[in-house]
């Protein structure tokens, strides 16, 4: 970061003497104190709601190095909300600490707000950027949350160049929208998921987000189990079903989660999806209710 520091200079010129042994006329013999003190050095703050052409763009350590574009040009990431940390700690906080998941969720709840649903309901993808630890150390205390958009939800976070803000972007159905997928396994596991219109072939379809309590991250397969039964209920709501012990019965389910980092960072969000493993649609099942997912 740079510091920008203000300099005050005594200019004189060689060989000049005060010869009077009075203080001049307006002065009381004390140079220093008739000086007005130099303001108080603040640290950069990035503002909301801007976009920025870089492809990554983790850390503002100065307004010098600070050049958002307009929305309405090529961009790949936009600020939606910047926040503070409040407490005292004495470096900027690890990833891991309850302090950064707090930020992170002041963020998702914001990012929902900002794009008028629940931000996962698109193809985006929530970052959440700190101060590097030469702005902590300077007194910088912002958090900035940042909304890209991706390819894929369930691949590569690569953001994807873009025009226009994401500002109530989901408010409507929009291209960003997730919807019908044509999957293909792999041993027994979801291996791809193709985008596809729901009115063509598909046999998998997003129904919305279970929003996980505080637990650890899943480590094996058996550790999965909660989330495919809390997806379930998410697919019952959604296509208007029974949510009895009888759902399993009715349909797959694909929980996808962010990932072991995100989860650490406070990312507690899991997209679910309804999943046909021995047939496909040509319609979405969005309250279609029960004679559309049959028991079998």
């Amino acid at each position: 970061m740079r510091r920008w520091l203000t300099t005050v200079a005594l200019a004189g010129t060689a060989g000049l003497l005060l010869t009077a042994c009075g203080a001049p006329g307006g002065a009381d013999g004390d140079l220093v104190d008739d000086w007005a003190a130099l303001p108080e050095l603040t640290s950069f703050t990035p503002p909301a709601e801007v976009c920025h052409d870089e492809s990554s763009f983790d850390d503002t350590p100065s307004a010098a190095d600070f050049a958002p574009v307009d929305c309405s040009a090529k961009h790949r990431q936009e600020t939606i909300y910047v926040g503070k940390f409040t407490g005292d700690s004495s470096s900027s906080p690890e990833d891991d600490s309850a302090e950064f998941q707090a930020a992170y969720a002041e963020c998702d709840a914001k990012a929902t707000e900002y794009v008028g649903a629940q931000w996962r309901d698109g193809r985006l993808w929530l970052t959440v950027a700190k101060p590097t630890s030469q702005a902590w150390s300077g007194g910088a205390r912002w958090f900035r949350c940042d909304l890209i958009e991706v390819a894929e939800v369930d691949g590569d976070k690569d953001p994807e160049s873009r025009t226009g803000s994401l500002k109530g972007a989901l408010a409507s159905p929009s291209p960003l929208s997730l919807g019908c997928y044509q999957s293909k396994t792999v041993s027994g596991r979801i291996d791809t998921m193709t985008p596809t219109e729901c009115t063509q072939a598909h046999n998998t379809e997003y129904v919305g987000t279970w929003q996980a309590p505080e637990m650890s991250y899943p480590t094996k397969d058996s550790d999965w189990s909660r989330f495919y039964d809390e997806c379930r209920k998410v697919v019952a709501e959604y296509v208007d079903l029974p949510s009895d012990d009888k759902l399993r019965y009715r349909t797959g389910v694909v929980a996808l989660a962010g990932g072991s980092t995100g989860w650490k960072m406070g990312n507690r969000g899991v997209r679910c999806f309804l999943w046909l493993s021995d047939r496909t649609l040509t319609k979405s099942l969005k309250d279609a209710g029960s004679s559309a997912l049959p028991i079998r």
